[in-house]
């Protein structure tokens, strides 16, 4: 049975009518996934629910993170025929009808909303969502604020990238090699003495002093985009990019790893946050993909540990822990990187659950080798990102 086949009844314009719901909620579902749904939904019958379920879940899903919203998609879709002809009617361009208000994942609600009309490119620019951000209420920014990044609709999202390039982050800093004049210091200011004993006929009441000039401690970061993280990923990218605009007067480099390592330093030196996002979606070639942090680490020791690593970088490793790759390599690569740089911290998203212990293999690796485990799911978090780092940096 194929789609359009007269044999088939309504069943395969259902089944394509609740593929096109599952990709207006972000699951990749293409034509060949439906025309396997329709054919293991031909196998299986339609008399059992349960089995109809199952069999398009195992057609349909191909990730862990999309089976959540299938069911409940699923659920809603096909609860009964009226159900269904109203939520395909809402699919359509003038279709009026409304989905229940039962409380459901954003990215379902968004797929069960009737599509708005396609704007023309001229009212589609950016700078409308610069005024939706000004027009936004004081309670809906603080909601905002609390939100998880992976509970967010699409417009939520949006938002709260833009929200998140407010964010500053301070890095701590360390004195520098070359001086200044000051008050104090350990270093007399002679020029400074010369210059008061002409004032004075050549006596000198009070020898001035040079201090040393402060800077910010060299920044590594390593951003882990692997499936697991894609929600993250974008978001805090914008954020770092932002965030650390002033310590590239200094020395950050950033790198991208999933299933290897991705450097994305010549991207963060764009000025525009957009024109950067753009060039490191060019850059990574695995996103979305799986996590082999222990090769990608081993990358970086073989590759860039002369230029990047030294006793005085601070290191962000912003990943989920959710490693596939074997933990005895990860565990040679953190240790190694622990004893070469001044602080290595875990900016680890799933925080956001209470009662969160690292039991995953590659989680374990880190939490016993990096100096502190940082929680960055949400804006409130990011504002807490410089605090909390100062907490670590004075252990």
């Amino acid at each position: 049975m194929r789609l359009g086949d007269a044999r088939s009844g309504k069943l395969a314009a259902n089944i394509a009518g609740f593929g096109r719901a599952l990709r207006r909620a972000g699951v990749r579902v293409d034509a060949a996934r439906i025309v396997l749904a329709i054919d293991a939904a031909q196998l299986v019958g339609v008399e059992r629910r349960d089995d109809l379920g199952a069999a398009l879940e195992a057609v349909m899903v191909g990730r862990e993170q999309d089976r959540g919203v299938f069911r409940e998609l699923f659920d809603a879709f096909f609860r009964d025929p009226g159900m269904a002809q109203k939520l395909l009617a809402q699919m359509l361009p003038r279709g009026e009808g409304r989905a229940e208000p039962a409380k459901r994942r954003p990215r379902v609600r968004e797929a069960l909303a009737p599509p708005k009309a396609q704007q023309p490119p001229e009212l589609a620019r950016p700078d409308k969502e610069v005024r939706l951000d000004a027009a936004m209420t004081a309670s809906e920014m603080r909601r905002l604020r609390h939100a998880d990044f992976n509970a967010l609709s699409g417009e939520e999202y949006r938002l709260v990238e833009r929200i998140a390039r407010d964010v500053a982050l301070p890095v701590p800093t360390v004195p520098a090699r070359r001086t200044r004049p000051g008050v104090r210091g350990a270093l007399p200011h002679w020029p400074g003495a010369m210059h008061e004993a002409s004032r004075t006929g050549g006596e000198v009441f009070r020898l001035p002093r040079r201090t040393r000039r402060r800077q910010p401690l060299p920044l590594l970061v390593l951003v882990d985009v692997s499936g697991s993280m894609e929600r993250y990923a974008r978001l805090l990218l914008a954020f770092l990019h932002a965030a650390t605009r002033d310590v590239r007067s200094g020395r950050c480099d950033v790198f991208a790893f999933g299933t290897h390592l991705t450097d994305l330093t010549a991207a963060f030196r764009i000025a525009d946050t957009d024109e950067m996002l753009a060039a490191a979606g060019s850059a990574i070639d695995d996103f979305a993909g799986g996590t082999r942090l222990g090769a990608s680490l081993a990358d970086l020791r073989l590759q860039h540990a002369r230029r990047l690593v030294g006793r005085r970088t601070l290191v962000l490793l912003i990943t989920d822990g959710l490693d596939t790759g074997e933990p005895d390599a990860l565990e040679r690569e953190l240790a190694w990187l622990r004893l070469h740089c001044r602080r290595l911290l875990w900016l680890n998203p799933l925080l956001r659950f209470a009662g969160y212990e690292p039991l995953a293999r590659g989680a374990s690796v880190l939490h016993r080798q990096a100096h502190g485990m940082l929680a960055v799911h949400n804006v409130e978090t990011l504002e807490q990102l410089a605090a909390s780092i100062a907490a670590v940096m004075d252990r």
